[in-house]
């Protein structure tokens, strides 16, 4: 098989890795991909949906994969589906689920699946005049995508009207065009991803990310810095009414709204007292949770996407690694503010799983060229093992400015 992967981040990494895998695989592209990458597929440094078609087109791909959100909330499965390629990922209107959220909350009420209260505001006024229904701290989400930083949880009404100005001011662009104010949801975050057909919904293994920039999860919004699986919090209850009382509800929902999903669809949870509530829904696999998942997965890869595109996930049983994974972002100082790129990256010759998230070529050296640069993943027997031997990775990594927390897992193991 020809297998073609669309993207070029630490998820992407993780997914091309697990694809090198299976057996069935022959050939594996990468667009744009990443020089971690480069030593698993073919990059082609191709990043408009068009191109990628022409490109699996003339290669004729078996398979595509697409790893980020702004490819699928941009219409790359209709692109696909009309000219009767497969692709692995939803349609442009099912990636709603992930590219609006006001889409999301809506299927949410409209189908009984545990959220947060919420109110959808469209301009500054309306949204001070909704706050005063939420009491403090309410929680402010711009619309559309922001790459995970358009979500603030405000410690007062006062600083709720500042980050309504901010994304009604054009912080966002089109994505701060519309406003999801909500109640705050009290405990403790985790996700779980699935796999599935429109018809099957299978979950995987859950993962806690860690947004925030700071030790102990304080500062500011990140695409992430670290995450583990499993999870202790995701006991079996919670595990069981995940999936009954979200994954199923938001299957028959889809269903009836006409919408046929086919991918991953990744939920992002607060659980308190064994009860798991919505945060957010995407479309597509979470970074870094991907690169905690798929370590994990013992089933081969390239069949689960196969029958999710073709139909019939219900001939897969997902098997997993007994051992625990996780994985800690190395980031560039400064991020998620201002950073500066184009250091050399030392140690990547370390034996050990590494997935670069944003690193570049410069003469013939791999440099940091992102917020995010490399997430370092751990196994172990253990969680206290696998945090070990992350760690043990993280030490061997250096470049000007590397910027990592020391307390990823830190919940699970308090």
């Amino acid at each position: 098989m020809k297998v073609l992967v669309v993207g070029g981040g630490g998820r992407e990494h993780a997914l091309a890795w697990k694809l090198a895998q299976s057996s069935q695989v022959a050939e594996l592209y990468a667009a744009p991909g990443n020089p971690g990458m480069a030593k698993l597929a073919q990059c082609v440094p191709l990043k408009d949906p068009r191109q990628i078609l022409a490109f699996a087109k003339e290669k004729s791909i078996d398979l595509t994969v697409v790893g980020p959100e702004c490819y699928l909330a941009a219409g790359i499965g209709d692109l696909f589906a009309q000219a009767g390629l497969p692709l692995f990922g939803p349609t442009k209107e099912a990636a709603q689920l992930e590219s609006s959220k006001s889409f999301a909350k809506r299927i949410c009420r409209k189908y009984g699946i545990p959220t947060a209260d919420y109110v959808v505001v469209e301009s500054y006024e309306e949204g001070v005049a909704a706050l005063e229904r939420f009491p403090e701290p309410p929680v402010v989400k711009a619309d559309g995508l922001a790459a995970g930083k358009g979500v603030l949880v405000a410690q007062s009404h006062e600083e709720a009207k500042g980050a309504l100005a901010e994304i009604f001011g054009g912080r966002f662009g089109k994505a701060g065009s519309r406003v999801v104010l909500e109640e705050f949801l009290p405990g403790e975050e985790a996700t779980i991803l699935a796999f599935t057909d429109g018809k099957t919904i299978l979950p995987m293994v859950p993962a806690q990310d860690h947004k925030r920039i700071g030790e102990g999860d304080t500062g500011p919004n990140t695409g992430g810095m670290g995450a583990y699986s499993p999870v202790p919090v995701v006991n079996y209850e919670v595990y069981q009414r995940t999936y009954n009382e979200i994954f199923l509800p938001l299957l028959e929902g889809l269903q009836k709204e006409g919408i046929d999903y086919k991918g991953v669809i990744y939920a992002g949870l607060m659980i308190k007292d064994n009860q798991p509530k919505v945060v957010e829904f995407n479309c597509r696999f979470g970074d870094p949770e991907a690169q905690v998942i798929l370590p994990r997965l013992v089933t081969d890869l390239v069949s689960i996407c196969q029958a999710t595109v073709e139909g019939r996930l219900e001939e897969i049983e997902l098997t997993w690694d007994s051992r625990a994974a996780l994985g800690v972002v190395i980031a560039s100082k400064g991020y998620p503010g201002e950073f500066k790129s184009g250091f050399p990256i030392e140690g990547l010759d370390t034996e050990g799983l590494l997935f670069h998230n944003g690193t570049g070529l410069a003469d013939g050296r791999i440099v940091t060229a992102g917020g995010r640069v490399i997430t370092a993943v751990g196994m172990g027997d253990t969680l206290a093992s696998a945090q070990a031997a992350a760690y043990r990775l993280v030490e061997k990594i250096s470049f000007t400015g590397a910027y990592y927390r020391s307390d990823i897992g830190w919940r699970a193991l308090s």
